[in-house]
């Protein structure tokens, strides 16, 4: 008989510490063949792309259940549209401007999602809409030796209605009551996975940093927002349609970049559930 032949995994790095473009077929995607070989290379890139995939809905869900456990958002299993776009996404439009912010998802949840997959259906005028994407294991393990331990131990307050006042800054008490309902979380600034490797918990749901000044607290989370963000750890991408990226919740920041909320843009995700809790 015929020697079975291994699928190989084909990429490109994009940046030096961010992001890899993989290369392979649809067809062999979606075989699972791959599935370990991707699940390495998140870990190590922090971002995926798979350029002009162009996934179908179900072949986005198939695909995603190839490297672990479907999260589904909606209660029929389907893909989740995100949009500002109210018309189209009613209940979440206004959740979502949060998005434009450098984040982690679930920073309220025992357990944050291991991963997101975003599909490109509609693209905004050029120029715009991007997603933006921040290594923090990477920004992590730039710090210096003093830095590092500086931050080991600290707490920081994570509550998502932090996040209204960067596109809001006057709201009404009633929006901020409803924000305030989602719930808040204490996280550790730095996380020590179980693989032993560490990295930033940031992003715009940061309220404070416990037992320190406001003051302080502020330079410690803006500063290593910034430190984080700079041009070494991050990639925006720009999208073409059809495009997929995938990115590791646990060890990335991101954010869509500015786009005119009417103009259309569409873009599909499906979610992995998250495999290891946050540390203490």
């Amino acid at each position: 008989m015929p020697a079975v032949t291994e699928t190989k995994l084909r990429t490109e790095d994009i940046k030096p510490k961010i992001g890899s473009r993989v290369l392979n077929s649809k067809e062999e995607l979606l075989s699972g063949e791959l599935a370990a070989q991707l699940r390495d290379l998140i870990e190590q890139r922090g971002v995926l792309v798979f350029p002009k995939i162009d996934f179908t809905e179900d072949e986005q869900i198939a695909f995603t259940k190839t490297l672990g456990n479907y999260a589904p958002e909606n209660p029929d299993g389907s893909v989740s549209k995100i949009t500002l776009d109210v018309k189209e996404n009613p209940s979440a439009a206004e959740y979502l401007k949060g998005s434009l912010y450098w984040h982690i998802d679930g920073t309220r949840n025992d357990v944050p999602i291991f991963a997101s997959l975003l599909t490109c259906k509609v693209l905004s005028p050029r120029g715009t809409g991007n997603t933006g994407f921040s290594n923090t294991y990477a920004a992590y393990d730039s710090l210096s030796d003093e830095q590092k331990a500086e931050y080991e131990t600290l707490k920081v307050v994570h509550a998502p209605w932090a996040s209204l006042f960067y596109y809001e800054p006057e709201p009404p008490l009633a929006k901020v009551k409803g924000m305030q309902a989602i719930g808040e979380k204490v996280l550790p600034l730095v996380w020590e996975h179980k693989s032993g490797r560490k990295s930033l918990v940031l992003g715009c749901t940061s309220l404070n940093v416990e037992g320190v000044s406001l003051a302080k607290s502020a330079e410690i989370i803006h500063g290593l927002r910034e430190w984080a963000t700079g041009p070494e750890f991050t990639y925006s991408h720009e999208w073409e349609a059809g495009d997929l990226v995938m990115w590791d919740n646990t060890g990335t920041m991101h954010r869509a970049e500015w786009y005119d909320p009417e103009c259309g843009r569409m873009m599909l995700r499906t979610k992995l559930e998250g495999e290891e809790p946050w540390a203490e």
